[in-house]
């Protein structure tokens, strides 16, 4: 029990150490973080229901907003790593415009549905 109560008093102390700014960028991480994870299962379930590999057009919001989510925190923190690797934000935003692209066309039907085999 005494590490867990080591445990709670330092992340205690660590939590009073913190501004609100700090707190509200940890916090605006953490939440790019569930979106970008959160893709993963909307990207399943709808595979799971097509009984085949789907990507449907959510799965790229989420991938775009919570790489630009992890993307600020990254720079706010000064954090090289994690900067480089929300590269796929460019790759993501693409994806967008060629939903956005074919649906001014009239192609939204083909394009909500890509094989990933």
């Amino acid at each position: 029990m005494d590490i867990l109560t080591s445990a709670l008093v330092k992340l205690g102390l660590w939590y009073q150490s913190q501004t609100r700014t700090d707190l509200w960028w940890l916090a605006l991480g953490l939440g790019g973080q569930l979106m970008f994870t959160g893709r993963w299962f909307i990207q399943w379930i709808a595979s799971e229901k097509a009984k085949r590999s789907i990507v449907p057009e959510t799965f790229w919001y989420f991938s775009f907003i919570g790489g630009l989510m992890v993307l600020a925190y990254g720079f706010r923190k000064g954090d090289p790593v994690i900067i480089l690797g929300q590269f796929g934000v460019f790759i993501y935003g693409r994806n967008l415009y060629f939903l956005w692209k074919n649906k001014a066309l009239g192609q939204a039907g083909r394009t909500n549905r890509d094989d990933m085999t």
